[in-house]
């Protein structure tokens, strides 16, 4: 494994320098590889060294200087030099050996106990995303929210923390008022239990309508909202019966994306809260009352009032902020959390007040993952609403790509299969770029089976997959390494070196595009051994070590596909 040998490289020239080992190993980095060049595995940039020890303008002399008093050994087959540092070519049979057999002892966790993420916080994570509002369709709008978050779920346990997944919903406010007077006149019980969500939507649809012209509708809203707040029993039990339909509408949308959940929370539990945080924030001489009356959380450097967010409106009403912050500081309080993550669009306001907030108490936990906009999601039939239709789409054009490709197998349940291509390929669109840009989405771009999609992931763990019915030596551990001397292995090889390295920065900027990169990277590599390297027809002793070489191929496939959300496909 990389650490292995990033140790040893480290061991080597820590003699020289006189530096701990542990102060190199992070500025030791793993070559990404070069197709049509052969290529080292490490470099060790010397102006990246602690301590200043070598002249920053004097970086290929340095460089050659601590080439010159290294050695090669056992493990380091080859040093040299590039522009500014020393490289390292591991010793090929090691290299081999070492990986493969690493890969297949550790499974999903390989590459996750690295010297790389030693230092890696391990605590308890918090991690709100998704958050639709009850009583709505799950808007398209929020797919982004639910993969990140998801995603990043995923990252922080894989690496060892522990993890509260949290859906914090919109189920207060007067959107209930609307539907709980609107719903007597527009509601259809019936209708109600076919399709909750739809007829939720447009009965709010219509007295929303209603409500603008009518000032009579407007009042009853309000009536119905306040015997709300008063715990009248039936407004309660239609709200109750709103949110629960809702939630269970919600639980299908995320069983089809494989998302999941550890607590649902929701607005309405901090309304009455929201009063003593109120208190608290005032104890802790964070609130100020603005010119017109309204009580703030001063966000200004200068206390000048320059930056506000308003908790409290001058009539003393508290607003949806104060229930938001009402909850995270419960969070706190029932949690005790090191850290907690929202991948919410609209929380900036909610993080600046949490952090003044934690500030006084000595803390820095709070982070907010930000994220642009999808454009030109489109079904056949016009602009796509919901996510339930983009799901739909999905797994419609990937059934009718299935049928029309002369590869594909025949599976199971093919709307299934379709359905897990689709999924797939909408989060690699997703993840290519930067979270925090906006981007186009195209349906033919995203479905294609070759290029970066995850259609092409897909595929070739499927095909890698099918490869395991051809070994009939599985359980045996060793191998011949001679037997994998193709340019095509070393480069992937090389390729697994990177891995820990891939997940520390993806862990550290939470920017899933390092490790779809990455995977594609391997995915492309994967398609070079396969021609290359035959399985049938070749000696038991070949076919052992190159099926063992596809199966580590595979199996760190499977874990970044796993990482990003994606669920792997053993056939298609």
């Amino acid at each position: 494994m990389a650490c292995l040998f990033r140790r040893a490289i480290a061991e080597q020239v820590s003699q020289v320098l006189g530096l701990p080992p542990e102060k190199l190993i992070p500025h030791i980095h793993a070559i990404q590889v070069h197709r049509k060049q052969d290529s080292p595995d490490f470099q060790l940039y010397v102006n990246s060294v602690p301590g200043g020890q070598f002249n920053a303008a004097c970086q290929m002399e340095n460089a050659q200087k601590l080439a010159s008093k290294l050695a090669e050994n056992s493990v380091i087959s080859q040093i040299g030099t590039g522009r500014g540092s020393v490289t390292f070519r591991i010793n090929r049979d090691l290299l081999t050996k070492t990986i493969l057999r690493k890969i297949n002892q550790d499974g999903s966790s390989y590459g996750m106990n690295s010297e790389l993420l030693s230092n890696t916080p391990r605590g308890l994570t918090l991690v709100e995303y998704s958050s639709p509002n009850i009583a709505k369709k799950f808007h398209v709008g929020h797919l982004r929210s639910t993969i990140i978050g998801n995603f990043i779920a995923n990252l922080k346990e894989a690496v060892g923390c522990k993890v509260v997944r949290m859906n914090y919903l919109g189920d207060w406010g007067f959107q209930f008022g609307l539907l709980g007077a609107g719903f007597s006149k527009y509601g259809c019980e019936e209708k109600l239990r076919a399709n909750p969500l739809q007829h939720l939507f447009e009965v709010y649809v219509k007295v929303s309508a209603t409500a603008e012209k009518d000032e009579d509708m407007k009042r009853s809203a309000q009536d119905f909202m306040q015997r709300l707040e008063n715990g009248h029993p039936q407004a309660l039990s239609l709200w109750t019966h709103f949110r629960d339909l809702s939630i269970e509408e919600y639980a299908k949308v995320y069983k089809r994306l494989g998302v999941q959940f550890d607590e649902y929370s929701g607005e309405s539990f901090y309304t009455e809260k929201a009063q003593d945080i109120l208190k608290l924030l005032k104890s802790k001489e964070i609130l100020k009352t603005a010119g017109d009356g309204k009580i703030v959380v001063d966000l200004s450097e200068q206390g000048d009032l320059s930056t506000y967010s308003t908790v409290m409106r001058s009539d003393g009403t508290s607003l949806y902020i104060t229930r938001d912050l009402a909850a995270a500081i419960d969070r706190m309080e029932k949690y005790n959390f090191d850290e907690m993550i929202y991948v919410i669009k609209v929380k900036k306001h909610i993080l600046n007040i949490c952090l003044k907030f934690w500030r006084f108490l000595g803390k820095n936990i709070c982070q907010h993952v930000k994220f642009g906009r999808v454009q030109g999601m489109q079904t056949r039939r016009g602009d796509v609403i919901f996510l339930e239709d983009v799901l739909d789409e999905a797994r419609s054009r990937m059934l009718q790509n299935m049928a029309n490709s002369e590869t594909s197998k025949k599976t199971e349940d093919p709307a299934d299969t379709a359905e897990k291509i689709g999924i797939a390929a909408l989060i690699i669109q997703d993840f290519k770029g930067p979270l925090l840009s906006d981007y186009k989405f195209q349906w033919d771009q995203a479905l294609q089976s070759s290029g970066d999609t995850g259609v092409f992931l897909q595929y070739t763990h499927a095909r890698l997959h099918s490869l395991l019915n051809l070994w009939e030596t599985r359980e045996k551990e060793e191998f011949d390494a001679n037997c994998l001397q193709d340019p095509s292995v070393s480069s992937t090889l090389q390729h697994f070196l990177r891995y820990d390295e891939v997940i520390h920065k993806t862990l550290k900027e939470l920017q899933p595009r390092y490790l779809v990169s990455y995977l594609m990277g391997l995915g492309h590599l994967a398609n070079v051994a396969h021609h290359s390297l035959h399985v049938k027809g070749s000696s038991p002793d070949v076919a052992h070590a190159r099926l063992l070489f596809f199966n580590s191929i595979r199996v760190v496939l499977a874990n970044g596909m796993r990482l990003l959300g994606i669920t792997p496909l053993d056939k298609m």
